[in-house]
């Protein structure tokens, strides 16, 4: 493992944003990687199952729920950031197969340097945009992935061709019976893009909710929204009302028709960026 006892920089050639690994000063053996300034991952390496950000707590609540307790899955990641996700599955679901797509090489390289992932886990990483990579998958994965993750990020926004219906359609295609999707985005008052990507997840899906803290759900400040979709009913998504962290939100069936009908159906044709935190946000 690299020293990082102190803060370590690496500039991405591809996006010239800054990848920053600092030391947690609460919590021994755990790190925070900040990309372009803003906190992307948190990673405890003595304890890859405690999970410190509030959205990813929510992404762990989500794969627990739907898929049963300690069962190896098939997930693919777009997205990689400090490989949190990955790195929970693992501990949590040995013989799980994992593939992660990201577009910057040095990223994974500058992560798997300082926190390196435990010997033998099955995680493959592919290169490039995270769009392209899972549209040229082998035809022999269509059908049999049980999650897909999508927490793409350029610096603190989603890029635009992730938040599509032909995008999420793609991805559908890759999914089990029973398969889900995730995707973390960001978004802040009045939650025009987060409401348009539930509408989208529905026009896609059979079923598909919004979860998050309560002030960002109903749109007081910016913050993360967890989507959820499945072609199959999510009978177990009442579960996560009750599992935080609080106070939540999750909005569902008819609530979530409700909420995301201030939202417009996103195409290729329409898609934007997620809209941009204010500079600030993430001082101390």
């Amino acid at each position: 493992m690299g020293d990082v006892s102190t803060p370590i920089q690496r500039r991405l050639s591809g996006s010239g944003l800054i990848a920053e690994i600092t030391p947690d000063p609460w919590r021994s053996g755990s790190w925070t990687l900040n990309i372009d300034g803003t906190p992307q991952s948190h990673v405890d390496l003595t304890d890859p199952t405690e999970l410190h950000f509030d959205y990813i707590q929510r992404i762990g609540h989500v794969v627990d729920s739907a898929f049963p307790a300690g069962a190896p899955i098939t997930a693919l990641h777009l997205g990689a950031g400090a490989l949190t996700v990955p790195r929970y599955i693992e501990a949590t679901r040995p013989n799980s197969r994992q593939q992660v797509v990201e577009i910057e090489r040095e990223l994974i390289d500058f992560v798997r340097e300082h926190l390196p992932l435990p010997r033998g886990a099955s995680i493959r990483c592919r290169y490039g945009d995270a769009r392209e990579v899972m549209e040229a998958l082998p035809a022999g994965l269509l059908g049999q992935v049980d999650l897909i993750v999508v927490d793409v990020f350029r610096g603190a926004r989603t890029p635009a061709h992730v938040t599509s219906v032909e995008f999420y359609e793609s991805a559908r295609r890759l999914l089990a019976p029973g398969g889900i999707l995730v995707a973390n985005i960001a978004d802040g008052p009045p939650l025009t893009f987060a409401r348009g990507q539930l509408a989208t997840l529905r026009h896609v899906f059979a079923e598909a909710l919004a979860t998050g803290e309560q002030g960002v759900i109903r749109a007081k400040r910016f913050g993360n929204v967890v989507l959820v979709a499945s072609a199959a009913p999510m009978s177990w998504s009442s579960k996560l009302a009750g599992l935080g962290p609080h106070p939540a939100i999750t909005v569902s069936g008819a609530d979530a028709a409700e909420w995301s009908a201030a939202g417009s159906i996103v195409t290729d044709a329409t898609a934007i960026d997620s809209p941009p935190p204010a500079r600030n946000l993430f001082r101390t």
